[in-house]
């Protein structure tokens, strides 16, 4: 008859249950850091496969938005003195970067969400773990 993986019946010592108590707390130990390190590679290399395409578009674009800035400075300088065109190109760029700082900024902040299923697991383990001992 195989024996119950929660009690070997009464012949079974306190320190025998103390014993497997903290073997099992050690094994949930491993599984959980092995859980958090698994997520922070797949956290880390998701960032890393975003991050690419994203500083290669910036210097493409960053090549073409110099010019049209020019262009537009350019234009401007017809109508009114060179130095006012370029400081109102200059503002205008300011308030459309911080816009766009700010909602970039709003897009970085779900990388901390990856970590959500460790710490819920974490929880419960400490709850089973409190209630066993």
């Amino acid at each position: 008859m195989a024996s119950s993986p929660i009690s070997n019946g009464p012949t079974e010592s306190m320190t025998g249950l103390l014993s497997r108590l903290m073997d099992e707390a050690l094994a949930l130990a491993r599984n959980e850091i092995a859980l958090a390190k698994a997520e922070a590679r797949t956290a880390l290399r998701d960032v890393k496969l975003s991050v690419a395409p994203f500083a290669i578009a910036a210097g493409v674009l960053l090549a073409g938005v110099l010019t049209l800035v020019a262009t537009v400075i350019l234009a401007l300088a017809e109508v009114m003195r060179p130095w006012l065109a370029a400081l109102l190109v200059s503002i205008v760029l300011l308030i459309a970067g911080f816009v766009l700082l700010q909602a970039g900024k709003r897009k970085w902040t779900h990388l901390g969400e990856q970590f959500d299923r460790t710490q819920e697991s974490l929880q419960k383990d400490a709850t089973v773990v409190a209630r066993r001992t």
